[in-house]
């Protein structure tokens, strides 16, 4: 957020100039007390050269479980759901599905998101494999 005269010192402008700008609707921003506050886009409407768009970063990931039950997998499954209901990023929330195949015991997860919550979704799975927890109390022989 830029002030008034930080928008003035930009444009080569007096500040009466700009505070002319915002009150006739040319250059929007917001009062903050007796004072106006322009945001960076408004200000790059204004110049009539808009931000670059964000760019936008998804990673989709497959993980396998061999050798799990159904009930297992319904714990694992349960887990990772619970996990990313609870994701602090609410602007891009991850995407998960949950598949098991009862014939070959085995379980598939699947995550679409960034990269970084992705990552911690990986980092749970991986957690809750390698610990001796019991979550998979019932493993079928050879898992």
């Amino acid at each position: 957020m830029y002030s008034v005269e930080q928008v003035a010192d930009r444009l080569g402008l007096h500040v009466r100039t700009v505070r002319g700008y915002i009150r006739s609707g040319r250059l929007k921003a917001v009062r903050i007390g007796k004072q106006y506050r322009i945001a960076r886009a408004d200000l790059a409407a204004l110049l009539g050269r808009p931000d670059p768009p964000r760019r936008a970063v998804e990673v989709s990931t497959v993980v396998e479980v061999d050798g799990v039950d159904g009930a297992g997998a319904d714990r694992l499954g349960t887990l990772v759901l619970a996990s990313v209901g609870t994701a602090p990023d609410a602007a891009h929330p991850l995407r998960v599905q949950t598949l098991f195949d009862e014939e070959r015991n085995r379980m598939k997860i699947v995550v679409f998101g960034g990269p970084a919550a992705t990552a911690d979704v990986l980092h749970l799975i991986a957690a809750v494999l390698d610990a001796d927890n019991g979550l998979f109390a019932g493993e079928v022989d050879g898992g």
